[in-house]
């Protein structure tokens, strides 16, 4: 079983020591990711419900030896310890609370001063009281406890703070100060000296007129910044400066003034002056200091990274992100810093030019769009022999996701729009189709009305000769069926032919150049044309699709099923009728069944026997979606579990919090052949992908991999892949697969960088090693990089023996 999609960015990430390594908070399990080469190396796996916060542990050994421990927290209520470089588990603390937040400032503060750690270590998190009324007066399930991660054990009877909801801990770079937000007020606390149980923790608030959303401390400088919902940027100096002073005089060495003025600063909050900026034009959701609190970086929905210089308020920006931004983190290294965006994709900047050096993309995250035709848009295409989904975005781009290797392959720009996140959506990518072969694809898209007038329906294909799937655009064809939409584009099985059926009462069918041209040559430019039009009692057509070997189309014209030879385009039967319209319709593999799926107040799934040209069975279940195997008479069902239901499992127990079901049907026979259960299937999909893979052959629990291979995708776009003939799985769990390919973070150059390091072996051709390249003595350039690539010498050993033939040897003599 492989499992993959979790959000990168449901967490702030943190770097290693050494900055070559990138921790992300992914699902239930932290994702290692190296910061060169932007792949993954590692998972730390072991949490049973999502991590929120991951913590690295600031090198504070020797010179020369890179400290690899970091402490992660998670909802399911425990703190653990690991060694990420191998990776292992070192420890465990149940808190038995959700944690949504947490912080550590003696490391911060032991890590600033260089010393080792002597005393406990003391943790701040932030927890959710499940056991909480809600019928209470103060309904106040957040919390800010103590935890000392040294002997494992909550400090129980001291609560720091109380909120409505569990809040975001935020901590100062020297360790010194930590707070929260709580709608228009900061909460700041001081972390004693010398932390212990039995010291208290001195705190202040400050006010401000509106919600607040963020808030950043300085590294050196006793300042927070905070912004709020309207956009805005406070930010208070010399805060605490009663409440925090050890002395007569204040952190910034000015006497404390209690009758003076304060300009900006609210009531009796403690601070000397609040100023006030202004750029963004919705909530602010990133805000940091540099690493030498020179500058501070904002940033928000409009995706653009604003740079702020602390003394003057200038400002700089790196815009056209293209996604609203949630994350900024810092390095050890001064010149290497992420983002984090809203579209799961994390990008890794140079400093300070804030150049983007690698992209870490993981899975489109669901998005809203308005709902413009009478049926449901396709969600997810599937290329079969690839193992990649094809997914909409919400930038208007096709997205093409390696399941397997679980990250992204490429992203294709169906609609040429300078979109800015925070934009009104203008356009709606209806629909996408991908060949049986993965070359080409169809997209249909919708140019929303403007005061009921200017809606435009686009149809397009594009070609693809790469394994990467770099599409180019073949085709356009405006209004290909006038000004109605369009409900399913199909593409023949052999042929370089599609169809695109249409609310407007007609299907076409479209075929490329190279088909009209068949024995001639082949245009430069190959277009898609319309090759016949067909209807049927001017019905709307809301399906589609062409049987294994494409010698029938079937076409659902609302309620009943017609039956076309695509080549001539001649209407062969039509089958009979069923209460509500069809949504969807599939041919199951190499059987001469026809599967229909009706949704709506009346959902139905019909199996069709094309022999008999009538139903063979059939359920009224609400079906959110359906995938046929290629090479198999098999089918498998995504279905929607009514709320009022209890449905029970073979042992006897319900579904604990699963809305769906995965049932695998052979055609002849109406019992399922296997049942599993699925959360968040609404809004997710199902398919058939070939498992001839040599990764998936190490990543595949289940025993030996099939040929077929079925891909559930939830509404959050997480997915699992596995095996549907092997064990049987009565619940599908999306864990990571164990084992990932290792990556070097050294850089490696010339040779190693493209085949990697080869052992070494001697030079000398002997009858053990007849494969070995020879080196004759006289002209060692001619053969030195001949033979099999995985049979040749390392570079070092090459470079020298080249460089050594081209110096001319002379004997020495004495005079």
């Amino acid at each position: 079983m492989i499992s993959g999609g979790k959000s990168y960015v449901a967490a702030a990430p943190a770097f290693s020591n050494d900055a070559k390594r990138l921790l992300l908070c992914a699902g239930s399990s932290v994702a290692v990711f190296s910061t060169s080469t932007g792949l993954q190396i590692s998972s730390l796996e072991g949490h049973t419900a999502a991590v929120t916060s991951v913590v690295v542990v600031p090198a504070s050994s020797p010179a020369g030896k890179v400290l690899c421990f970091c402490w992660t927290a998670s909802l399911d209520g425990t703190i653990r310890y690991w060694d990420f470089s191998v990776p292992e588990l070192m420890k465990t603390i149940e808190i038995k609370m959700p944690i949504h937040s947490m912080v550590i400032p003696s490391i911060l503060d032991q890590a600033a001063k260089g010393e080792e750690k002597k005393s406990n270590v003391f943790a701040y998190i932030s927890v959710e009281d499940t056991n909480m009324e809600e019928g209470r007066a103060k309904y106040l399930r957040g919390q800010i406890r103590k935890c000392n991660l040294t002997e494992s054990r909550l400090d129980g009877g001291n609560i720091l703070g109380k909120t409505q909801s569990p809040e975001f801990i935020t901590i100062s770079p020297s360790g010194k100060f930590f707070g929260i937000r709580n709608k228009r007020k900061l909460h700041i606390w001081k972390v004693p000296a010398k932390d212990s149980e039995r010291f208290g923790i001195k705190k202040i608030s400050l006010h401000h007129t509106k919600k607040l959303t963020i808030l950043a401390f300085h590294p050196t400088e006793r300042i927070v910044a905070a912004g709020d919902l309207t956009g805005r940027i406070l930010i208070w100096r010399d805060f605490g400066s009663q409440t925090f002073a050890t002395s007569e005089k204040s952190a910034s060495g000015r006497l404390i003034d209690n009758e003076g003025k304060k300009p900006g600063v609210r009531g009796d909050d403690e601070a000397d002056v609040c100023s006030t900026w202004h750029w963004h034009s919705t909530e602010v959701n990133v805000l940091s200091f540099s690493s030498d609190g020179a500058y501070l970086y904002s940033g928000g929905r409009e995706g653009v990274l604003v740079v702020w210089q602390l003394d003057t308020g200038k400002k700089k920006f790196l815009p056209r992100i293209g996604s609203p931004l949630l994350y900024f983190t810092d390095s050890p290294d001064p010149s290497i810093s992420s983002i984090s965006c809203a579209d799961n994709r994390v990008h890794i900047l140079k400093m300070p030019s804030m150049e983007i050096l690698k992209s870490i993309s993981g899975i489109k995250l669901p998005f809203s769009f308005p709902e413009i035709n009478e049926g449901p848009c396709s969600k997810f295409a599937f290329d079969q022999s690839a193992g990649l989904v094809a997914l909409r975005t919400e930038n208007y781009c096709i997205q093409f996701f390696n399941l397997f290797d679980d990250r992204e392959m490429s992203e294709v720009q169906v609609c040429e729009r300078n979109h800015q996140p925070g934009d009104e959506v203008t356009v709606v990518v209806t629909a996408v189709a991908l060949s049986l072969d993965g070359s080409v694809m169809c997209t249909a898209e919708v140019k929303l009305p403007e005061d009921g007038i200017g809606a435009l329906v686009c149809l397009k294909f594009w070609e693809s000769e790469s394994l990467n799937k770099n599409f180019s655009l073949s085709t356009v064809i405006y209004e290909p069926h006038r000004d109605a939409g369009i409900s399913t584009v199909v593409f023949h099985p052999r042929r370089r032919m599609a169809v695109s059926s249409s609310y407007g009462r007609d299907f076409k069918l479209w075929i490329s150049n190279d088909e009209i041209l068949q024995n001639r040559e082949a245009l430069q430019n190959s277009g898609w044309m319309c090759h016949s039009v067909g209807s049927y009692k001017k019905k709307p057509m809301t399906a589609a699709a062409f049987s294994a070997d494409g010698s029938v189309l079937a076409v659902a014209a609302e309620t009943v099923i017609t039956l076309w030879d695509p080549e001539n385009n001649v209407l062969v039967a039509v089958l009979g009728e069923i209460e509500t319209p069809i949504t969807s319709l599939s041919f199951a593999g190499k059987s001469d069944c026809l599967i229909s799926v009706s949704q709506g107040s009346k959902p139905q799934l019909s199996v069709w026997s094309m022999s008999k040209l009538s139903v063979s069975w059939s359920y009224k279940l609400q079906v959110e979606d359906i995938a046929c195997a290629v090479d198999l008479s098999m089918f498998a069902v995504l279905v929607l579990l009514p709320k009022s239901s209890s449905v029970m499992e073979s042992n006897g127990r319900t579904f604990q919090e699963r809305d769906g079901l995965i049932l695998l049907f052979n055609t002849t026979d109406p019992v399922p052949v296997a049942t599993w259960s699925v959360r968040k299937a609404k809004g997710g999909g199902l398919g058939f992908i070939r498992g001839n893979r040599p990764s998936l052959e190490q990543n595949v629990s289940d025993g030996e991999p099939s040929d077929s291979l079925l891909v559930y995708i939830n509404g959050d776009h997480e997915y699992v892949v596995f095996d549907p003939h092997g064990e049987k799985v009565r619940v599908l769990s999306l864990t990571r697969r164990k084992e990932l390919v290792a990556l070097e973070d050294t850089e490696h150059f010339g040779y190693s960088s493209i085949y990697g390091e080869l052992p070494e072996f001697e030079l000398k051709k002997t009858n053990q090693n007849l494969l070995a390249p020879s080196v004759p003595s006289g002209r060692p350039w001619e053969t030195i990089f001949s033979g099999s690539s995985h049979n040749l010498p390392p570079l070092t050993k090459l470079c020298s023996a080249f460089l050594e033939s081209l110096l001319e040897r002379r004997t020495p003599t004495v005079e």
